[in-house]
């Protein structure tokens, strides 16, 4: 009798997410993502690719209200206030506390971008998105603090130690910094931005549907080389 031939495996969907630790749309988007995954039963790896909103942050950080203020304005100016109404109201749904009024200081996203970078290295990417976006929009801590960030290693089951030593060394900032500007280049300026099989983009915090449908898309087209 012959023997049954096996079905080809299906290979995942290769999704770049684009995005800034600072972005609260981008932890919107990332839930709704996530629970897109979840729905659509589509084998999906994903990996995390650097942004930074605002890179003349100073290392040290800035005062978030003044930061906010002189970017969005204040009293009746105040465009940021319909947007923390509107993400406030739509967080908890996707899984999201957003708590902007904890957030003291605005960092510079740099190191906690290396972080990221150290932490996919070890197929803990995921791990790590979650404890930075949760760090900063839910409990206002500052991820541009290198003892904040090796706690966060240090959570993810990384070695702190070698984290906090690694992040007082500038071995690796050029090659985040290259890849921030590779994604520049391909007409990125805002994000969340997910790059799916590097054919087609989903551009914001989109609604579960959307990433469903992408998915779907993307199974049928073979990922760029």
């Amino acid at each position: 009798m012959a023997k049954k031939s096996k079905k080809p495996a299906i290979q995942p969907v290769e999704v770049d997410m684009v995005s800034d630790f600072v972005c609260p749309w981008c932890w919107l988007g990332y839930k709704l993502f996530l629970k897109a995954e979840k729905q659509a039963k589509t084998p999906v790896n994903l990996s995390f690719r650097p942004y930074m909103l605002d890179p003349t942050v100073p290392d040290e950080g800035a005062d978030y209200k003044a930061y906010m203020t002189q970017k969005f304005g204040d009293g009746p100016n105040d465009k940021f206030k319909a947007m923390r109404d509107h993400l406030e109201a739509a967080g908890p749904e996707a899984g999201v506390a957003f708590d902007f009024k904890a957030i003291k200081r605005r960092p510079n996203t740099l190191s906690a971008h290396r972080l990221m970078r150290w932490a996919q290295g070890q197929d803990l990417g995921g791990p790590c998105a979650e404890q930075l976006f949760t760090a900063y929009m839910e409990r206002g801590e500052d991820i541009g603090d290198h003892s904040v960030l090796a706690r966060i290693a240090e959570e993810i089951d990384m070695d702190g130690e070698l984290v906090t030593e690694l992040l007082s060394r500038d071995d690796d900032k050029i090659d985040v910094q290259n890849e921030i500007m590779f994604f520049k280049g391909l007409g990125i300026s805002g994000v969340p931005t997910f790059i799916y099989n590097g054919q087609f983009a989903v551009q914001g915090a989109q609604p579960v549907e959307t990433h469903i449908n992408a998915m779907q898309q993307a199974k049928d087209m073979p990922a760029a080389v």
